[in-house]
């Protein structure tokens, strides 16, 4: 149940404009660790993010664009991505008789989709779940947006008016949402023994999904500085250089 209800979230309410009916109702805005220049992921938030996906999204939601030999920049050993890629199951093929056979997961394997074809997700769900790959990415405010959705339930106010069947939520659109609270305090039990409340299940999927989005961004940003030092060390030596050329010419 839990799982279909975060599927119908994502599928009706996640990609669609994030508009307010206020112009004061802002956004619970997080210290989100990957932001900024030097931002950098955090290993344990992210690894509690991807049981968080495992354990709720995953019935419903691919992240086809992220291979399992990616988590070992979650710190997972390359022994632990083999060991979890072959729980699952990866049509392949065909083979030397021209048939599709089913192997265990390989390191190089995408993430598994739920379904054989976008015909049966439909069939199952009434539409097509969508992929989770670049979430973060797709909507403007993403972390910030989505983290403030899961949390916001709460009792409308007095003077509000709510249709039967719906709840509050104001970061949606409206202040209305069709879809009960997706995530609540102890909706899994954590691994590594951490409180799992909404908001820190809230923030660890939001982290996760942020990372699947960018699974290179740490090393593009590595890159990045390393560049911008580069530059500088450069221009210094093209400065130094010029000067010595002309302090000559005019002597």
């Amino acid at each position: 149940m839990l799982k279909k209800i975060f599927f119908i979230l994502f599928t009706l309410f996640f990609f669609i404009p994030n508009s307010f009916s206020k112009e004061d109702v802002k956004l619970k805005k997080q210290n989100w660790s990957f932001q900024g220049i030097f931002g950098r992921f955090d290993n344990s938030t992210l690894q509690r993010g991807l049981q968080v996906y495992q354990e709720v999204c995953s019935a419903c939601h691919g992240v086809k664009r992220l291979r399992f030999r990616e988590l070992t920049n979650l710190g997972f050993t390359k022994e632990q991505i083999v060991n979890y890629a072959k729980t699952f199951e990866i049509l392949d093929g065909p083979n030397e008789l021209g048939e599709m056979f089913i192997r265990p997961g390989e390191p190089t394997d995408t993430f598994v989709s739920p379904y054989k074809n976008k015909e049966e997700a439909i069939a199952i769900n009434g539409a097509y779940p969508p992929d989770l790959s670049l979430l973060t990415k797709a909507m403007k405010n993403g972390p910030d947006y989505i983290y403030s959705l899961l949390v916001g339930y709460e009792d409308p106010p007095n003077d509000f008016e709510l249709p039967d069947g719906l709840y509050y939520n104001p970061y949606h659109d409206g202040s209305v949402i069709a879809i009960p609270q997706p995530l609540y305090d102890e909706a899994i039990e954590y691994i590594d023994g951490t409180n799992a409340s909404i908001h820190q299940l809230s923030y660890d999927i939001v982290n996760f999904l942020s990372w699947a989005a960018e699974p290179e961004l740490q090393k593009r940003k590595a890159l990045g500085l390393k560049v911008l030092i580069f530059l500088i060390v450069l221009t210094a030596l093209l400065y130094v250089t010029m000067k010595e050329i002309w302090s000559r010419i005019e002597k």
